[in-house]
């Protein structure tokens, strides 16, 4: 019996997308259509088995082994740095990591700059780049009101639109990397599970040329 290729996708919007994508490439799993609260989907003929996980735990899924592959934002890889292969960049949920502050704002060299974020070691590793003092506070959610209310001097954040900025009176300082969906698989798998892997990279790699061209 033919093995099963184990699929993390993250929940949500992002990870209907690149369903879509799988689906295109030959790899569909039509209960996954279903209206249910089912989160593991499988297709015995196309050899795949999908299931939902929250975005941010897809890697762990991934790095442990409990899935050959997922897919998970370069954020979240950057962030963990989590150990496994990076095998495609599907070119879908793009949007940047950036530094953002009120409007006006001038960064006082002299002192100890502010920062709030979610994504602490993304933000250490960016200031350590230009030998710049941090103080990070490590926020969950509503990064933009810190700066608001004092809390901090900027924020990094993902930036798609600058929508909530710009209604917040913030205003994007600099851009520092690119963020889109990836393709990951274990390290393990990789190796016991190679055709399967490459045949699943080669088919999404054909649809995002597809969408490029």
């Amino acid at each position: 019996m033919k093995q099963m290729l184990n699929i993390a996708l993250p929940k949500g919007r992002l990870g209907d997308k690149v369903y879509d994508m799988f689906e295109q490439a030959g790899f569909e799993c039509p209960s996954i259509r279903e209206k249910n609260r089912k989160l593991v989907f499988e297709n015995p003929e196309t050899g795949v088995r999908f299931f939902w996980v929250k975005p941010v735990d897809v890697a762990i899924y991934v790095e442990r082994g409990a899935a050959d592959i997922g897919v998970v934002g370069k954020d979240i890889i950057l962030e963990t740095e989590p150990d496994v292969y990076e095998l495609l960049d599907l070119k879908t949920g793009t949007c940047n990591m950036a530094v953002a502050a009120p409007q006006g704002f001038r960064d006082n060299q002299s002192r100890t700059l502010r920062v709030a974020t979610k994504f602490s070691n993304i933000a250490r590793s960016h200031y350590a780049s230009m030998d710049r003092d941090i103080d990070i506070i490590h926020l969950n959610g509503s990064i933009e009101l810190a700066p608001i209310m004092g809390l901090s001097d900027v924020i990094v954040d993902i930036v798609e639109t600058g929508n909530t900025l710009r209604a917040n009176k913030l205003e994007v300082v600099e851009y520092f990397a690119p963020i889109s969906a990836r393709l990951i698989a274990n390290k393990s798998s990789f190796k016991f599970l190679y055709d399967e892997i490459v045949a699943v990279t080669s088919g999404l790699e054909k649809i995002v040329e597809g969408e490029e061209g």
